[in-house]
């Protein structure tokens, strides 16, 4: 199994310092890596959802919504834009069914669902009809009635008004919007469905309905982008007045269009800022954002100050809260447990028609990754205290990873003080850079995915 992982390494896992952005960068996501999980450990998800257990563990609900209007060229989810209603309907239906099946757990039954995330694809997608339906099923195997976050993701140009009214009147308490690039000539080369236009068109009806929470999501480092489009880009998102925002920097997985294009040495392979590039351009938003009243929440958030915010699924995760993750390809993490579903659209829904849970493959791991895992993905945020390890794992961060935090602070990355750990802006621009330092030697140059 190592064997296979070693055999095509990638800069999620190898490259300390990023420079050109090469096919296999990925945004981390998760600890030991994807590439460990096994159809072998499937056995174990089983045999811990039979189990009661851990009922003060936060649990939350993943649905995943795999349909899209046009698929991004960066984009590396599992997505269809080739589905007809009746499709969407089978798929809503096996959705709910998951769902049921996942209620009927020993694990799972009668547990309160602390947050619930619609995802995708675009959930904004499918119709007012089939959102209803779906929700009304869900919602009687697992109420959320009292979860602290409903987020559900939009593309803009899936939203009508109805669609909108439907949306919060399902509890959505923050709507992310993919907006990622507000020059229309940047989001048609990246494959987006939407036009600016139809950003203008939707966030009055989005404010006038009140949510909770507003989020924009946009992307530095663009195919096309120049400092005169971002620049033009941020201060257009500013316009828009959103409550928080998520600033990701470009990358390239391998299973995307532009990924396929550059690996095949096509004429259309695009050219694709390198690294620097895309720090300095987020970098410039992150102060243009602060002096419009934005503050830094994480590596990839702002918040407007004096806004009530919150991303509770974010912190949940990194916090190893329980999620159950539906639909297709969807991962989960449960009792400790991490595992996927089946990744394909027959394979899928044939297990639950059949009446079983479509696992793919899982990975159980050690106390030691458990404890590795947390202390990664809390990096993200920005600051981490030894304490909160000390009290729940019984390690000492600073001593187990001396050498690493006195590199990172030489370097200008971080700062270790009064037991707090504090990722310079230098290292929140480069985070899942940083964050090899802390995998165990046999992850190291492994494939992520």
């Amino acid at each position: 199994m190592a064997d296979k992982n070693i055999a095509t390494p990638e800069p999620a896992t190898t490259a300390a310092d990023w420079k050109t952005t090469d096919v296999g960068s990925v945004f981390v996501s998760n600890y030991p890596p994807y590439s460990f999980w096994t159809d072998g450990s499937v056995n174990g998800v089983t045999d811990m959802l039979a189990e009661s257990g851990a009922p003060d563990t936060p649990m939350g609900l993943y649905l995943h919504i795999p349909f899209c209007r046009k698929r991004c060229k960066f984009c590396y989810f599992r997505v269809y834009t080739d589905k007809n209603a009746r499709e969407i309907d089978t798929y809503c239906d096996a959705l709910a069914r998951e769902v049921e099946l996942y209620a009927e757990t020993a694990r799972t039954k009668g547990r309160p669902l602390d947050f619930v995330y619609f995802g995708g694809g675009t959930p904004s997608y499918i119709s007012v009809k089939h959102l209803n339906a779906l929700v009304d099923r869900v919602k009687q195997a697992m109420p959320w009635d009292q979860a602290r976050e409903v987020a559900f993701e939009c593309e803009p140009g899936t939203l009508t008004q109805p669609k909108l009214e439907a949306i919060k009147g399902i509890g959505v308490t923050r709507l992310s919007l993919g907006v990622e690039n507000m020059i229309d000539e940047i989001l048609r080369e990246n494959g987006r469905a939407h036009v600016t236009d139809e950003i203008y068109r939707v966030m009055p009806r989005v404010h006038e309905l009140g949510f909770d929470q507003v989020n924009v999501d946009l992307i530095s480092g663009m195919v096309g982008e120049t400092w005169e489009t971002w620049q033009v880009t941020v201060q257009k998102t500013i316009d828009l007045d959103p409550d928080s925002l998520t600033i990701y920097q470009m990358e390239l997985p391998f299973n995307t269009v532009y990924s396929k294009s550059i690996r095949e040495e096509e004429n259309s392979a695009p050219a694709v800022a390198n690294w620097e590039t895309k720090r300095a351009w987020h970098d410039y938003a992150i102060e243009t954002f602060r002096s419009a009243g934005y503050e830094v929440a994480s590596a990839y958030t702002l918040v407007k100050k004096d806004r009530p915010t919150s991303f509770v699924y974010r912190d949940a995760l990194w916090h190893s809260a329980d999620m159950i993750g539906t639909g297709v390809a969807s991962f989960s993490h449960v009792g400790g447990v991490h595992f996927q579903n089946k990744t394909h659209w027959d394979a899928y829904l044939g297990d639950i028609a059949e009446g079983r849970l479509p696992l793919n493959r899982a990975f159980t791991p050690t106390e030691e990754e458990r404890f590795a895992r947390e202390m990664i993905l809390q990096l993200k945020l920005g600051h981490i205290s030894a304490s909160y390890f000390s009290e729940k794992f019984g390690v000492d961060i600073l001593e187990r990873y001396a050498p690493q935090f006195r590199r990172l602070d030489d370097e200008g990355m971080l700062s270790v003080e009064d037991g707090q750990v504090r990722l310079s802006r230098q290292g929140l621009l480069r985070v899942d850079q940083l964050l090899l330092a802390f995998y165990e030697p046999k992850y190291q140059g492994s494939r992520y995915t």
